[in-house]
């Protein structure tokens, strides 16, 4: 039974969007190159990090059918959203199993909730997406993702660079400087093609920024390889959400702290001192 259209977005009705591939080494390794792991060399057979899938699944849309920004136009799968501004406002994903490289997987899509709020910064729209993705007939990952559009607001300074202050006793923490080379190939391997991320030009004069935008999802998996590099433990859920933008040559820290029941809390924090993001990770033996 097909959902009636909905009012607030003329000409747009929810749908599911499935989506079927093989979880191919291939791309799984270029990734791994983007993010400078130190031996990259992923097989059949192996099991696939946590929060990799989003390089998988993504509808190849045509050139001629994306929108200024570089998304595809709106109105298909998502709402057709008038709001300009388009930004990834935060996650929760549950591993219930680990995808396994070499073998065809399912996603099935829908738009789980719409809200529309007003905030400083004017009219705002969430739209949140989950994702369940399956493998061999078991449901593997559910992936809850959140988009909001807003309006185009002010532009924004460049943060002042200062250093950062020691780290927190018993925290995994790791300063990181991402470059353009970085954000391209990230764009590439996950066939984003928004200009923030790599047109610089299209960055400050339509929406505002002052450098080329670190993607968000970038950030969350750099979260869960600090989380790699220092634990063996399993990952279940992974909570993220994005507070302000972090651009291209300037250094972030992140940082984890171990709490009780294996819920590790962490931050990602600009030179200037404000926070980028906040996430949580429950893990399991």
């Amino acid at each position: 039974m097909m959902a009636p259209p909905d009012r607030r977005f003329p000409g747009w009705t929810p749908g599911v969007d499935r989506c079927s591939e093989v979880i191919s080494p291939v791309p799984v390794n270029k990734l791994a190159a983007t993010l400078d792991e130190s031996a990259p060399g992923y097989r059949n057979g192996d099991k696939l990090p946590p929060l990799w899938h989003w390089i998988f699944f993504i509808k190849p849309v045509p050139h001629a059918e994306l929108g200024r920004d570089g998304h595809p136009r709106r109105g298909g799968f998502l709402p057709s959203v008038t709001l300009p501004r388009r930004m990834f406002a935060g996650m929760k994903t549950d591993f219930l199993h680990p995808l396994i490289i070499g073998l065809e997987a399912e996603r099935v899509s829908e738009v789980a909730g719409i809200t529309e709020k007003s905030g400083a910064s004017g009219s705002l729209v969430f739209v949140r997406v989950r994702n369940s993705i399956r493998q061999q007939g078991r449901l593997c990952i559910v992936d809850e993702q959140e988009i909001v559009y807003r309006d185009k607001g002010e532009p924004l300074a460049l943060p002042e660079v200062a250093p950062f202050p020691q780290p927190v006793a018993k925290a995994w923490s790791e300063d990181i400087t991402v470059d353009a080379g970085m954000l391209f190939r990230f764009s590439a391997t996950t066939f984003n093609s928004h200009k923030i991320h790599y047109d610089r030009t299209y960055a400050a004069a339509e929406e505002g920024y002052p450098a080329l935008v670190v993607h968000a999802p970038l950030v969350a998996m750099l979260l869960l390889q600090l989380l790699r590099k220092n634990t063996e433990k399993h990952i279940k859920r992974f909570e993220y959400r994005a507070l302000a933008p972090l651009f291209d040559g300037q250094p972030f820290r992140l940082s984890a702290v171990v709490g009780e029941d294996d819920i590790i809390s962490m931050e990602v924090q600009r030179s200037d001192g404000e926070f980028a993001a906040r996430a949580s990770c429950i893990t399991a033996e």
